[in-house]
């Protein structure tokens, strides 16, 4: 027939202001009908999948796109990220499921042969949400996992691939393999049963015992060793466990196999990776605390024990695939603070080893003992200087005594504690953070006067002044007038932080905030000249006593704050942390940090600083982009201007 075009019709079909439609006769031309068994309908007509960038906070309500290939671009030494979304268009499965899908990685090759190997290089983790933001990314079974998926949710993987300093330059393909699967209670009955597993595993095993003993044995007894095997591999593969893939004329091809595998949806992946190396040390120092007494309570260990060392090293060695350096933190009375980023004395190999990795750009030294040994806190201290200061290492090192003084008597606390270690080690970094000066000895006639006062104030008693990007606001002039007050030619630095603010529209971490306001941290920090930056704390949820209790935000604190890493046990029985999407952000940015300071070698500092703005990726801390596009814009300039 002569059918008319669908044509909405306000207010029709409802109250107030609704659609009606007429019938098309527009239809599928075979319709899904009955019961649906996902091994035989295309996993398209099933599911609807598509991609999104890292900086995307991609929901459980988030609704369907255009399924579009992945083109990444990414330096040697570097982490790209990209997202996959699957959302059911029907329910296929049971027991409250929409229906399970099964995805399959294959390894990223390059026409020469190189590759990314799927597992090493080439990980998938699943998105969920914490407090209703996606965030936690807990890890999935490689190269093929399943997943089940829900009624009207939609559901995120995470796709990291890691570029190894030494791989080929050059373009690789690869491919995402998406399949709607039958659920595990459905194909249970069909699985081998524990005894026929075990027949099967005994057979193999006895078949390998006969033949791994091989190298240098008589040429007759190799002979007779391989038919033993070769009778044992006939015997497993004549079994009744694996009868359906054998017949009397053989074995069965893979023609039902290739049928499964057409239905499914095949996602490439294309990657460029360019000759670029990103520095194994970060250019601008990230240090980020971590609560040694949270991880005390969480996991039940005692201060100083050998499960409390195993659990810092645990810690300490994950977070540096981030680009940081971390560093453990004890508070104490009045915003004193114990910080350490090795747990053992100085002449320690551990320490030598932590403090020798290049991939540390900064570390913190104790001004007593962490764990109780006998010694004075000065004696201690003296001893740890006299033997840090022999290394090449030393010049990483900075203590960090006190957390935001606030009045005269704390200032003087640190002047007291500073002048005690320049005595034995001259040129020590003292770093300090402070949003204002003394409030009952004010150094100047307006809060922000005071505030600029304060290097002078602190002088010769503190080398990195670690301020708030609070203070600053929207003023990024007000940065301008903060490095003129450091003597840089002094070895003096400026740093910068943020903590509970500031708060939206300027770059932080806090959840709930978008993608692109999580990674401009990082561009700020390029953007106004600070040469380091702090993070008070990455773990610093609520008080819990077992691994996998709920985790729970401080109370007081916006979302998020203090936390970029979760326990893993509070998602599986992992024992390796999870990342947040926002430490993923947090990595991202000092990528980008990288790529901007190649662009400045090439082209001048002014020049990358035009870069950010003509992309429109970074203008100002309330004018940046919330769009993905002005980050591969800048990254894709690089690249075209710097490459060899």
């Amino acid at each position: 027939g002569d059918h008319q075009e669908t044509v909405p019709v306000e207010g029709v079909a409802g109250g107030g202001t609704a659609y009606g439609w007429s019938d098309t006769g527009v239809n599928d031309p075979r319709p899904l009908r009955g019961a649906i068994d996902p091994t035989k309908v295309s996993s398209l007509e099933l599911l609807n999948v598509w991609c999104m960038p890292n900086s995307a906070n991609v929901g459980p309500q988030d609704m369907p796109r255009e399924l579009e290939p992945i083109s990444l671009l990414a330096a040697r030494n570097e982490r790209e990220s990209i997202q996959i979304a699957i959302r059911p268009k029907v329910s296929w499965g049971g027991s409250g499921i929409a229906g399970t899908v099964q995805v399959q990685c294959t390894d990223l090759c390059s026409p020469c042969g190189a590759r990314l190997v799927v597992g090493q290089s080439l990980t998938l983790r699943r998105v969920v949400p914490v407090l209703g933001v996606p965030d936690a990314l807990v890890p999935l079974d490689m190269p093929v996992c399943q997943l089940n998926l829900f009624p009207g949710e939609t559901t995120v993987i995470w796709i990291s691939v890691d570029v190894p300093s030494e791989q080929t330059p050059g373009h690789y393909e690869g491919e995402i393999i998406i399949s709607s699967t039958k659920s595990e209670a459905e194909s249970t009955s069909q699985s081998l049963t524990k005894v026929e597993k075990h027949q099967l595993y005994r057979e193999l095993r006895d078949c390998l015992d006969v033949v791994e003993p091989l190298e240098g044995r008589p040429s007759e007894e190799v002979v007779e060793r391989v038919k033993s095997a070769t009778s044992s591999l006939r015997r497993v593969l004549l079994s009744p466990s694996l009868a359906d893939f054998f017949s009397d004329n053989g074995p069965i091809d893979m023609m039902e196999e290739d049928a499964v595998s057409s239905l499914s949806i095949r996602l490439k992946i294309s990657l460029t990776v360019w000759d670029f190396v990103l520095p194994v040390t970060p250019s601008v120092p990230a240090v980020i605390g971590i609560s040694d007494t949270v991880i005390e309570d969480r996991f039940g260990v005692e201060h100083g024990t050998n499960e409390w060392f195993e659990l810092l090293d645990q810690h300490f060695k994950w977070l540096l695939q981030y680009r940081i350096s971390p560093y453990f933190c004890r508070w104490g009375n009045g915003m004193r603070v114990l910080t350490y980023t090795s747990p053992w004395p100085a002449d320690h190999p551990k320490s030598d080893e932590y403090f020798s990795d290049p991939r540390l750009a900064a570390y913190a030294v104790p001004n007593g003992p962490i764990v109780p040994c006998g010694d004075t806190a000065k004696d201690y201290l003296r001893r740890e200087v006299e033997i840090l200061r022999t290394k090449n290492h030393w010049k990483k090192a900075y203590f960090y005594l006190w957390d935001e003084p606030l009045n005269i008597e704390q200032y003087n606390g640190i002047r007291s504690m500073a002048s005690e270690i320049h005595a034995y080690a001259p040129d020590a970094r003292i770093l300090t953070t402070y949003y204002c000066g003394p409030s009952d000895a004010p150094l100047a006639s307006n809060n922000f006067e005071a505030f600029l006062k304060v290097p002078e104030f602190l002088r010769p008693h503190t080398q990195i002044y670690c301020t708030s990007e609070w203070v600053i606001g929207n003023r990024e002039d007000l940065a301008k007038d903060i490095i003129a007050e450091i003597q840089t030619e002094n070895g003096e630095e400026w740093w910068t932080y943020v903590c509970l603010g500031p708060g939206d529209p300027h770059p932080n971490w806090h959840l709930g905030m978008r993608g692109t306001q999580h990674r401009a941290v990082m561009w700020r920090v390029w953007k106004e000249g600070g040469t380091g930056f702090l993070y008070w704390g990455a773990n610093c949820y609520e008080k819990a006593t077992v691994p996998s209790a709920e985790i729970k935000f401080r109370r007081g604190l916006p979302p998020g704050d203090g936390v970029l890493f979760y326990p893993g046990q509070v998602f599986s029985s992992s024992q390796q942390p999870v990342a947040s999407l926002r430490l993923e952000r947090l990595l991202s940015g000092l990528q980008d940090i990288e790529y901007l300071k190649l662009y400045a070698s090439r082209f001048g500092r002014d020049e990358s600083l035009n870069l950010l703005e003509k992309t429109g990726m970074y203008q100002g801390p309330e004018r940046y982009t919330s769009e993905h596009t002005p980050i591969d814009i800048m990254r894709g300039e690089v690249y075209r201007t710097c490459r060899s």
